[in-house]
């Protein structure tokens, strides 16, 4: 059973009341099948009811669960001959931002993203998917092979945002985001990109800045978390649903805005519920866009990929 986000109590205390109730029918005293389908039901229709009108702070903490799938979940579920590479070739490697050679539904591509890790051990050992400036340089460093043999480039992006700590800084944090980040628009090949989680900003466009930029349903990306733009503006980050309405993070209305491209549909309550129907919706996606993308030169592609930047807050 997963578990409950604090705006979800009232389905919590149905499925909790739901599991009692089965484990007496399982004793096989008497049948309640009939009350455990009424209240199934009811389930059901309140966890539909609720997220058909998601706030976009709860989004966001949709978006946070950590039960949602991360890197590893996506390469495991879509990927075949997945060929980890590792290593900026300057100073490390950084484990918050994996790539490598895969295969996607028959064709190769070069796979990239943020691993947020699933519990305390990995979540440390991937920072929390908060990469650090030798992981954008890996990424820039594997985008290049990509180029030069023809692969299309898919990313994942899930992150709350660059590593903000000093030793970040001090190796060239700016600078490698603003260098992944021109990495992704030369490109010569497709690049798709997939807001899965969070998308948070530099250390989100460094690796979404495509030809076409996919977001599940109860995704986020922005340039600073709701807590953020709370702490800045009002002085307490008590505020942050305020600043979630405002800054316009959710799917829907970045689509309506022009910075994504497609909403991926998750499955009802989140990726987290069912993350192998999620997976595959990602995927069916992403094998759509690319299909639509390789006809297209390394001339158009980029081309394509400044227009969309360019047109980004225009008014029509």
């Amino acid at each position: 059973m997963p578990s409950f986000l604090d705006f979800e109590k009232p389905i919590a205390e149905l499925q909790a009341r739901i599991d009692e109730l089965r484990d007496t029918g399982a004793e096989g005293a008497i049948d309640i099948s009939a009350e455990i389908a009424k209240l199934q039901a009811k389930s059901d229709k309140q966890l539909k009811d609720t997220f058909a009108k998601l706030t976009p702070w709860q989004k966001t903490q949709v978006a946070r669960h950590p039960e949602r799938p991360h890197f590893r979940h996506y390469v495991a579920g879509l990927f075949d001959e997945f060929v980890p590479l590792a290593g900026d070739r300057a100073f490390g490697d950084d484990q918050a931002i994996l790539g490598g050679f895969a295969t996607f539904r028959g064709q190769r591509v070069m796979v990239l993203g943020h691993e947020k890790g699933d519990d305390t051990a990995s979540r440390l050992k991937h920072n929390f998917g908060m990469g650090k400036p030798e992981g954008y340089r890996k990424a820039i460093r594997l985008m290049a092979l990509a180029d030069r043999f023809g692969l299309p480039v898919v990313t994942l992006v899930d992150t709350s945002g660059a590593f903000p700590g000093i030793q970040a800084e001090e190796r060239g944090q700016a600078e490698a985001i603003a260098r992944s980040t021109e990495a992704c628009l030369a490109l010569g090949v497709p690049l798709v990109a997939s807001v899965v989680g969070e998308g948070g900003s530099g250390g989100a466009i460094a690796l979404a800045s495509g030809n076409r930029v996919l977001m599940f349903e109860h995704a986020v990306y922005s340039v600073i978390s709701p807590e953020g733009c709370a702490s800045i503006l009002w002085r307490t980050a008590d505020r942050a649903p305020d600043a979630a309405e405002a800054m316009k993070v959710t799917a829907q209305d970045l689509k309506t805005l022009g910075v994504i491209d497609a909403i991926v549909p998750e499955p009802l309550g989140g990726a987290h519920r069912d993350p192998a129907a999620a997976i595959r919706a990602l995927g069916d996606a992403i094998e759509r866009t690319l299909g639509e993308l390789a006809p297209m030169s390394p001339d158009a592609l980029r081309a394509d990929r400044r227009d969309k930047f360019l047109r980004m807050g225009r008014l029509s």
